[in-house]
């Protein structure tokens, strides 16, 4: 439960997050475009990607909670959270913006979570099983 309390003030701080840097994240992208790094690696990539990493916790102790669940079932979960934190942003924050992509990203994420914890929970079985022998 406490993993939630970073994703509430994320999720419904006032301003965005980012605005404090965005200035600095622009100066690395455009020295990173510089040196090779491809354009589309632009601020909707990061954001997106933000978006994806800041639902993988969630979906992993989801996975690890509720280890029957089936992956598409914490994807639902994930899908529901984000809903209720775009709702949240809509009907709330005026300086917040509701997104469909924010909600297609955060349920990436709580999917990749479940689906990283569920390998890492059948990698331990099966060295368990090993160890234990015929």
């Amino acid at each position: 439960m406490t993993m939630l309390v970073p994703l509430a003030l994320v999720a419904f701080w006032p301003s965005p997050v980012d605005e404090p840097v965005k200035g600095e994240l622009a100066s690395v992208l455009k020295f990173l475009h510089a040196h090779g790094i491809p354009a589309w690696f632009n601020y909707k990539f990061v954001e997106a990607s933000a978006n994806v990493a800041l639902f993988i916790p969630l979906g992993a102790v989801a996975a690890l909670a509720y280890p029957k669940k089936h992956w598409w079932h914490i994807g639902i979960l994930g899908l529901l959270f984000s809903g209720c934190i775009e709702l949240g942003q809509l009907l709330f924050l005026h300086n917040r913006f509701a997104s469909l992509l924010d909600l297609v990203t955060n349920t990436g994420g709580a999917v990749l979570g479940a689906v990283l914890a569920a390998a890492a929970l059948k990698r331990l079985w099966a060295r368990r099983c090993s160890a234990a022998g015929p």
